[in-house]
């Protein structure tokens, strides 16, 4: 972790010297001028302007150069603290730019006002790119680029935080980051009053200030319609924008809906009286519909660039990639986040997940402590604001991946198990438990729930979880206080809820992931710890089914030698599994797709593997989800899947068909053609599931969501056929082709999922399948 952090300041640093280069390049011509008959700026302008640029450009010069030889020789006793000590007490040289920082802003103004010269090379600075770009350079305007160390100044205690919370207080570097952080922190105190002038609104009187806070795009609900909006949060007020369209590649522009003062803000829950609003929501089937086209459209974009084909027709396929991940970015969020205005009426936006609407919550209440009187802007004042959103917004661009970088990672595929192990920080005895969510296709899910832990002040959950990845970049992680007293339970958004006791994140780094072994981490909310370790697999190894060197078990064993020693036409494990969730998880939010304590799951598949006699009574005892994760695993393990090697390209052929007579006839043909150990124990678990699918309204798992969770499980390609990148050194990312590939696997389950009734086979097969088991004959007929 203390590379991972250094290796970012590096990034970070290596950028900041490019915008510093940029300043000082014109330097040397115009200070050459100056002493000619005809001089652009006059020496004395040259120096107020550029005021003590060459110092700082020296000081984080010497400090990369420092840095980078020894974050290359990496090991855990590498010390870089003396660095840090000595770049912080060099402040006193930002304590001078940033007091000559007004005065040079305003002699800048007036020389291009002056000198048309100059105004041309004030628009016109180039930067070095310290990306793999085609561009070398980027454009910046002076006045950016002055405004570069003033920013730098405001964030120089977060990465001595970043670096301290991952360095043990036995290191070496511990006192001298301690010390820096110091100096830092009693450097910023002393003049963070005096560095807002380019964060804040020039719309009110004079002498107030108005600072941008926090912004980001977000769906509102309007009049049923969700619409794309980019909400702006300042230090008085809540506004809610429309980017307008940029034709003929003109800068960004703004349109103001609404605003409301903070003061005049809530987030009361509708009364009891009023009606909550509808909110429309959108099948997860027509979701993954989307999913599949932006794939195939990735996919044809990277078949066009090797190709080198014309740039109209890449344009055209951008443009429908755009418009399809823009519907997916308007349609996959479903939480409620209302805002009320207590002079007005509500506003309701939709989210993907709790965390980001907690965070909003947080920011929104933590600033209206400061807000104390209410007022309204003129139309004047409205349009100032609006238009100073498009230079303050942090947010530039709508978050599609048409707008990602060529170099940006397209996430990771595979799966991250997970163990939290513990929190420590809680004030008082509490009863706390964890949620995970990670993000897909841009908008994040809940993947696992620990175990309520009662009336402690520090829960050891010691709990492992195995979450799914599709294109995943962030594990968030939520901490909740579990409300037994209904009547102490928070109500907001039309929810009765527990209490959020505190929030955070990691990046899925591929780099840092890439290494098997547990990475462990310490993630800080509200005051509470949590500890998590966790590892990657990358989805060609996780799902490599490997051979069982013991073959008088049940797990790695071909389907048919188990059935054949018991006896029986389903495996017992698959029916005990089944038993037990048809008992008590029909009703469970998210069975089959909430992992389950991955412990748990060890233990069971144990007790199975040497037919454990008491394995009933384990799982009489244990979570339900466990007992569902243990099927699946059971099913991920057979030496070869389901449906079969042989047959696998027959069903993703068929599914393929477009005619629907042609499509029955081919994938129940194909059905049939199974082993017929694997037949049966097909339609045992697809007639279990379309039972739980009858639950949905409770346990909120469609036909299609277990499509989704057990397709890749129960169909898979032979190695040999795979999609799957063969290159181990690279098992981080997939390719598109291979993400179409893992949705016609759902596709094909989902088919038989949705079937009414399977026909009767021919008569051949019927005497086959059906003259010994009379169970299979009453399968038929429920």
């Amino acid at each position: 972790m203390r590379k991972w952090v250094l290796s970012g300041i590096l990034a970070s640093e290596e950028t900041y010297l490019s915008h510093l280069e940029a300043l000082l390049l014109p330097m040397k011509p115009l200070k050459a001028a100056a002493t000619t008959s005809q001089p652009v700026l006059t020496s004395q302008q040259i120096e107020t302007i550029f005021f003590k640029v060459p110092e700082l450009y020296e000081i984080h010069k010497e400090f990369y150069d420092g840095l980078l030889p020894r974050v290359q020789k990496w090991s855990h006793q590498q010390r870089v603290g003396d660095l840090f000590q000595k770049l912080a007490s060099q402040l006193g040289v930002y304590r001078a730019f940033v007091d000559n920082y007004e005065v040079a802003m305003e002699t800048a103004e007036k020389c291009c006002q002056a000198n048309a010269q100059f105004a041309e090379i004030s628009e016109n600075l180039k930067a070095r790119n310290t990306k793999d770009s085609k561009e070398q350079t980027t454009k910046n305007s002076l006045e950016t680029l002055l405004y570069k160390p003033v920013d730098r100044v405001t964030r120089s205690t977060l990465v001595l935080h970043d670096l301290l919370k991952h360095t043990p207080a036995s290191h070496p570097d511990h006192p001298l980051l301690q010390d820096a952080l110091r100096i830092s922190q009693n450097f910023l105190s002393s003049i963070n009053e005096e560095i807002t002038p380019r964060r804040q609104s020039m719309t009110v009187k004079k002498g107030e200030h108005r600072q941008l806070l926090k912004d980001s795009f977000m769906v509102e609900l309007v009049e049923g319609a969700r619409k794309l909006r980019h909400v702006f949060l300042f230090t008085d007020l809540f506004l809610c924008a429309k980017l307008k369209k940029q034709l003929g590649g003109k800068s960004q522009q703004y349109d103001c809906k609404w605003y409301i003062p903070l003061t005049d803000l809530s987030f009361q829950t509708l009364d009891e009286s009023e009606a909550v609003p509808n909110i429309p929501l959108v099948l997860d089937e027509e979701l993954d519909a989307m999913k599949i086209k932006i794939s195939q459209m990735k996919s044809d974009i990277q078949r066009e660039k090797r190709a080198n084909k014309g740039s109209k027709v890449m344009e055209r396929l951008k443009k429908k990639l755009s418009e399809q991940e823009s519907l997916l970015l308007l349609m996959s969020p479903n939480m409620a986040f209302w805002v009320h205005n207590r002079n007005s009426k509500s506003y309701t936006f939709l989210i993907s997940s709790d965390y980001e609407r907690a965070e909003w919550r947080e920011n929104i209440r933590e600033q209206q402590k400061k807000c104390f009187k209410s007022f309204s802007l003129t139309s004047v004042e409205l349009q100032m604001l609006t238009n100073s959103c498009v230079k303050l917004q942090t947010v530039h661009n709508i978050p599609l991946t048409i707008n990602k970088e060529d170099d940006e990672s397209p996430g990771l595929y595979g799966f991250l198990n997970v163990i939290v192990h513990s929190a420590t920080g809680l004030k008082q005895s509490t009863n706390l438990y964890c949620t995970l969510e990670v993000d897909s296709f841009g908008y994040f899910v809940n993947k696992a729930k620990t175990r309520v832990y009662r009336d402690t002040t520090e829960p050891n959950w010691n709990e492992e979880f195995e979450i799914e990845l599709e294109g995943s970049q962030t594990l968030r992680i939520l901490c909740y206080e579990k409300c037994y007293n209904k009547t102490k339970l928070t109500k907001e958004d039309g929810e009765i809820t527990d209490r959020i006791m505190g929030k955070g994140q990691i990046q899925l780094d591929p780099q840092v992931l890439q290494d098997k072994d547990w990475q462990r981490t310490l993630i800080s909310m509200n005051g509470v710890e949590v500890k998590l370790s966790v590892k990657f697999t990358s989805r060609e190894f996780s799902l490599k089914r490997m051979p069982s060197r013991k073959q008088t078990g049940v797990f790695g064993v071909k389907i048919a030698i188990v059935t054949k020693r018991e006896r029986s036409k389903v495996p017992y494990i698959v029916r005990q599994c089944v038993e037990e969730i048809e008992r008590r998880g029909m009703e469970e939010v998210g069975i089959y797709r909430v992992s389950g304590v991955a412990t748990d799951i060890q233990a069971l598949k144990a007790a199975f593997d040497v037919n454990n006699k008491d394995v009933s009574v384990m799982m009489s005892e244990m979570d339900v989800n466990a007992i569902a994760g243990t099927l699946k695993l059971y099913f991920r393990e057979l030496p070869e899947p389901l449906f079969t090697d042989e047959l696998y390209p027959n069903f993703a052929e068929g599914i393929a068909l477009s005619d629907p007579v042609a499509k029955e006839s081919c994938m129940l043909n194909l059905l049939l053609s199974l082993p017929e150990p694997n037949l049966v124990t097909f339609l045992f678990l697809l007639d279990h599931l379309k039972r739980v699918a009858e639950r949905e309204s409770i346990n909120k798992m469609s036909l299609h969501n277990l499509a989704t969770v057990f397709g890749p499980t129960l169909l898979r390609p032979s190695e040999k056929d795979s999609k799957i990148p063969a290159n181990p050194t690279q098992p981080i990312t997939m390719t598109d082709s291979w993400s179409l590939e893992v949705m016609s696997q759902v596709q094909v389950l989902l088919y038989f999922l949705q079937l009414d009734t399977i026909p009767t086979p021919d008569s051949k097969r019927q005497s086959i399948l059906f003259s010994t088991e009379v169970w299979l004959v009453e399968l038929f007929l429920l």
